[in-house]
């Protein structure tokens, strides 16, 4: 969808226009992410104005749920909000990854030391469209079963909790669950169990 120039509303085409990039340029470079400062012109005005955006790698998040229906969920600390969260296992999509779903097969089994012979892509996102240009892919991995020990990468440490899938909606409800993607990935999960009835 993306480059859409006119999008429809209430049945008739909208007046909006994508605005023209002219020029880009690196300010600052990370392990994670570059800072990019991007000009562009308004199609409206004319007028032309910076805009500063994170060019990061796609990213993967994975649902394993076990026989038992057990998600294989991970605590962590994380320092945007110097608190520790419970999330689904997932991450970069590294160069050496063959595809997005070798990735998620490989964050799951280095976060949590489960893997699965049966990961099925739910959807894709973006993460945050007015900062970001890159892409969330969300993978399910039915029959997760712990094969290794987690392997934890430079600063990332990681505890494994399972918790039955039907308590999932109460601990986004509660906000025990508060980061948004994984919410977003429990979302994609609902929506294909939808599908299937």
């Amino acid at each position: 969808m993306a480059g859409l120039g006119n999008l429809v509303m209430g049945g008739k085409m909208s007046g909006l226009e994508p605005w023209v990039r002219l020029g880009i340029s690196k300010v600052y470079r990370t392990r994670v992410f570059d800072v990019l400062r991007q000009k562009s012109r308004s199609p409206r005005t004319g007028q032309e104005h910076d805009f500063f955006v994170l060019a990061a790698c796609d990213w993967v998040n994975v649902i394993p749920i076990t026989a038992a229906g057990e998600v294989v969920l991970i605590r962590q600390y994380r320092h945007g909000i110097e608190d520790f969260t419970l999330e689904i296992p997932g991450g970069m999509i590294d160069e050496a990854d063959p595809s997005p779903k070798a990735a998620a097969g490989r964050e799951m089994l280095e976060e949590t030391g489960y893997g699965s012979d049966d990961l099925v892509s739910l959807g894709s996102i973006h993460p945050n469209p007015a900062i970001q240009a890159n892409h969330c892919h969300t993978f399910l991995a039915r029959g997760a079963e712990r094969r290794t020990t987690p392997m934890f990468d430079g600063t990332e440490e990681t505890e494994v909790v399972l918790e039955p899938l039907t308590r999932i909606p109460e601990l986004i409800r509660t906000g025990r669950i508060s980061h948004a993607l994984v919410v977003v990935a429990f979302h994609w999960l609902g929506l294909r169990e939808e599908a299937s009835t």
